[in-house]
């Protein structure tokens, strides 16, 4: 009976003065932003665009609406890859301007 008692005693003593981690679980590390996106969302309701790449979640596009709201784009809309297309061109023109 000692011993049990004993046993618990340690164990609670690990718990309650082991350092607390500061790791996310892995069920919320490896979760994507992104679970449903829009397919017509017009670009001027858009405020602003951020971009996510996750490794085990596919390229993620957040936008920012003139309302505050927050709405995952789907990658494929034909102005979203025009717009990308030019961001891109736009940097590599301005690194062989340098």
């Amino acid at each position: 009976m000692d011993m049990k008692l004993l046993a618990v005693v340690a164990a609670l003593t690990v718990v309650i003065y082991a350092p607390p981690t500061q790791a996310k679980p892995i069920s919320l590390v490896e979760r994507c932003y992104c679970r449903s996106t829009v397919n017509n969302l017009p670009r001027g309701y858009i405020r602003e665009l951020r971009f996510i790449h996750t490794p085990n979640c596919p390229f993620q596009v957040i936008a920012k609406l003139k309302t505050n709201k927050e709405v995952c784009v789907n990658p494929e809309i034909r102005w979203l890859q025009q717009y990308l297309k030019n961001a891109i061109n736009k940097m590599k023109k301005s690194k062989q301007d340098n």
